[in-house]
């Protein structure tokens, strides 16, 4: 049994039993249910502790192995720079998207009132103040001691500094940037198998948070998980349906016949959820109707299916601004840009790891940028097997749209 079902399961049984709790507890105030959750309580409370101890470290150093990477790529291939480039712009074009469209959406399509309000013990939250752009504002996100940013949780300043370092790693001497590098491979190693350990225990951490939010909330829970999973597939909808007019426009190809070349791929992505085993669909339609040449679609779709998952960083904004709105957290325009930001540059930090890994070293820091509690977090996790297939059919569409963007942008500048 994967671990996926399992978490579902977990998920499924502790919900069912949070409500037989409050529909036959006899109260949580002083009924034998309430001792039900303050034992429950805890045994989650210390899995999510679990899950965001190695968050930190495990984010530099996968952002430091990735950008060297990138960097190395990118000066060693004049294509491999352009898809690059290519990528960055539309992961961030793509998170701005979230961020325009996800308060509209949950404007007009709320998060069902009390749905997840006290989870995981998250109460006495306080508002996220709008913090105005200033030159003290931009100053404070320079990290003038990295260790004390990173042992206080400041995820910008943790994420600016290892922008700053991989880059200065790509200018030593090879030799000792190959140590540097496999350092921080060794220890992004290490942490993941730190996190492979937390979530063998995920089915006991989201059972006890599961049981504590049917138990105060009730059927709301499982109301707003489904409202969550509408909430962000329709996100990774509309950022899909995006790419066509974009690969129209810039690939200088036919809307109907971009759609009948992706549809076998987009099949297998939805069918598997993964972007690897729709490769060859996609190397097919590439040297079929799309029209790429080898030598382009060579390079540009390895790099893609590792480096652009453009469907991740509005997604991974969408789950944010998500639980922010659960919990009533006021989020301003700052909070919003250094969210399109963090989620742009974070994606690329999740390259060929497992989905639930995936979803915390993604999200995680996005929350914490923000201001966001993470509490709600593992219960959503439980669900994201939903959302991650249309995550996948998004990305496996914009990787062979950057194929035959670039590969068209080639010819014309040859």
């Amino acid at each position: 049994m994967s671990l996926t079902v399992r978490i579902l399961i977990a998920l499924a049984l502790g919900l069912g039993s949070g409500i037989a709790l409050a529909e036959w507890g006899g109260g949580l105030e002083s009924g034998w249910a309430g001792d039900v959750v303050a034992v429950a309580q805890p045994i989650g409370k210390a899995w999510l502790g679990g899950l965001q101890m190695p968050l930190i470290p495990l984010i530099f150093a996968l952002l430091v192995t990735g950008i060297t990477q990138a960097a190395t790529s990118a000066r060693t291939n004049f294509m491999a720079g352009r898809a690059i480039a290519l990528f960055a712009i539309l992961l961030t074009v793509a998170a701005a998207v979230a961020a325009l469209i996800g308060p509209l959406m949950l404007h007009l399509w709320p998060v069902p009132p009390g749905a997840v309000g006290a989870l995981a013990g998250a109460d006495g939250l306080s508002e996220v103040p709008d913090v105005r752009p200033s030159a003290e504002w931009l100053l404070g996100f320079i990290p003038v001691n990295p260790l004390k940013s990173a042992s206080e949780g400041q995820v910008v300043a943790v994420v600016l500094f290892a922008l700053v370092f991989g880059f200065a790693v790509t200018r030593i001497a090879p030799d000792r940037r190959a140590q540097l590098t496999g350092f921080f491979q060794a220890l992004a190693d290490a942490l993941l198998v730190v996190v492979g350990w937390v979530l063998w225990l995920a089915p006991i951490g989201v059972f006890a948070l599961a049981l504590v939010a049917g138990a105060r909330s009730g059927l709301a829970t499982a109301g707003a998980l489904l409202h969550y999973i509408g909430f962000i597939v329709l996100i990774c909808v509309a950022v899909t349906l995006l790419v066509y007019p974009m690969v129209v426009i810039a690939g200088r190809i036919g809307l109907g016949r971009f759609a009948r070349a992706a549809l076998p791929a987009q099949a297998i992505a939805f069918s598997t959820q993964s972007s690897i085993a729709s490769l060859p669909a996609m190397i097919q339609a590439s040297d079929g109707p799309l029209d790429v040449r080898e030598t382009t679609r060579s390079i540009v779709l390895p790099l893609a299916i590792s480096l652009f998952r453009i469907t991740s960083p509005p997604a991974n904004l969408g789950v944010a601004l998500y639980v922010a709105a659960m919990n009533g957290v006021t989020l301003g325009p700052a909070q919003l840009v250094m969210g399109v930001l963090v989620a742009a540059i974070v994606s690329l930090a999740a390259v060929g790891l497992p989905s639930q890994i995936t979803f915390f070293t993604t999200t995680g820091p996005i929350c914490l940028a923000m201001g966001v509690p993470v509490e709600a977090l593992p219960l959503l996790l439980a669900v994201e097997t939903v959302p991650d297939i249309f995550r996948t059919v998004g990305n496996v569409t914009a990787d062979m749209a950057a194929a035959r963007i670039l590969d068209r942008r080639g010819t014309l500048a040859a």
